[in-house]
């Protein structure tokens, strides 16, 4: 399926803004992204396994509320990130 990948995070997609990724679930997708591209989950799941508290989801323009969230191969997911500083 289709995931867009928010700019913060270019660096892990070797500045790819759309990648193509695999699961049944938000976190299997998750988790085939890091395959893919080494570290990207460390900064999209925090350690209690847990979407951080920056970062939202999208599938079909839902926003998802947990990783268990069921996926189908023609879903497109959307990853953005808030950016915070001064």
């Amino acid at each position: 399926m289709t995931v867009w990948i928010p700019q913060p995070l270019f660096s892990y997609t070797k500045r790819q803004q759309k990648v193509e990724a695999e699961g049944s679930t938000l976190a299997e997708l998750i988790e085939d992204l890091d395959r893919q591209y080494r570290g990207i989950r460390f900064r999209i799941v925090d350690e209690q396994d847990r979407l951080r508290p920056h970062v939202k989801c999208f599938v079909n323009r839902e926003q998802a509320k947990c990783l268990d969230l069921p996926l189908a191969a023609t879903d497109e997911v959307h990853i953005c990130q808030a950016l915070s500083g001064g």
